[in-house]
């Protein structure tokens, strides 16, 4: 009963942003393109629905959010269309981008603006390829991911390990020994967020970011069942929930740095600060 609460809250929520606007939003499924990639719900519209609006209405979802009392969520809400061991999915390896070249160029952008040189970094969920910028000057650049190979092939790490976070949620690391924690365009994949956030924090150094990027592209059969029921801005809203009910973040912000919207794939970057005091 609290999560179907907390959809028709995540519902009213897009509802209300939406309604200054003369092009209301609509939901639509786009078609499947490469790699067995699929997009999930999304914000489409109108011609009207123009970068600007939907711009306007991603950055707003996180401001003043109301948030229920307590954690909404259900565990049905995380279940996946494929149960099965998520190791035999990603045994095989996938050497290619998850997002168009378009959004890639975005995201190493928007990296190169916010790490900061000598920054310790955490890849999660992390591939052949981090999209940090290649004169990034990190620390220690860590990969926590789930094929050996891809890691392999990740020229930006310092240290990769491989683990499975939705048979255990743990990290190998020590406390409070990394300056950022990112995520692309996976955080829909982790079935026990609440556990995963709660190890975001705990590696996280006092002030230390997280940053996720969410794009429209996943495999399906893999991305929990809340986040195929739910459209863009609803997104945004959940992720900010996972930070929010974790207690040791800031409040969290969204930034909608989609690069060619409408033809190309959106990018979301939410994000927040580990709590100093």
């Amino acid at each position: 009963m609290q999560s179907r609460s907390f959809t028709l809250l995540l519902a009213m929520r897009s509802a209300t942003l939406a309604a200054g606007f003369v092009s209301p939003p609509a939901s639509s499924i786009s078609g499947a393109v490469g790699t067995g990639l699929s997009s999930s719900r999304t914000i489409s519209g109108s011609s009207k629905l123009n970068a600007s609006t939907m711009k306007e209405l991603a950055e707003k979802v996180l401001v003043n959010p109301k948030f229920p009392d307590a954690w909404p969520f259900s565990p049905e809400d995380f279940m996946r269309q494929d149960e099965s061991d998520d190791t035999i999915f990603y045994d095989q390896p996938r050497l290619v981008y998850h997002i168009d070249d378009f959004a890639v160029g975005a995201l190493t952008k928007y990296y190169a603006e916010h790490l900061k040189e000598g920054d310790d970094v955490l890849d999660i969920c992390s591939s052949w390829v981090s999209h940090y910028p290649k004169d990034f000057k990190g620390g220690k650049i860590v990969g926590l991911g789930m094929n050996e190979y891809e890691l392999s092939q990740n020229k930006q790490l310092t240290s990769c390990d491989v683990k499975d976070l939705n048979a255990d949620c743990v990290f190998p690391y020590d406390d409070e020994s990394f300056d950022k924690v990112t995520c692309v365009v996976s955080v829909d994949y982790l079935n026990q967020p609440q556990q995963v956030f709660d190890e975001i924090a705990r590696v996280l150094r006092p002030g230390g970011e997280c940053i996720i990027s969410m794009s429209n592209r996943c495999f399906p059969t893999k991305a929990f069942r809340i986040w195929l029921q739910t459209n863009d801005l609803e997104h945004i809203f959940i992720v900010g929930s996972f930070f929010h009910f974790n207690g040791q973040f800031d409040p969290a912000t969204c930034e909608d740095i989609s690069p060619n919207p409408g033809r190309s794939d959106p990018l979301f970057i939410v994000k927040a600060a580990k709590k100093s005091d």
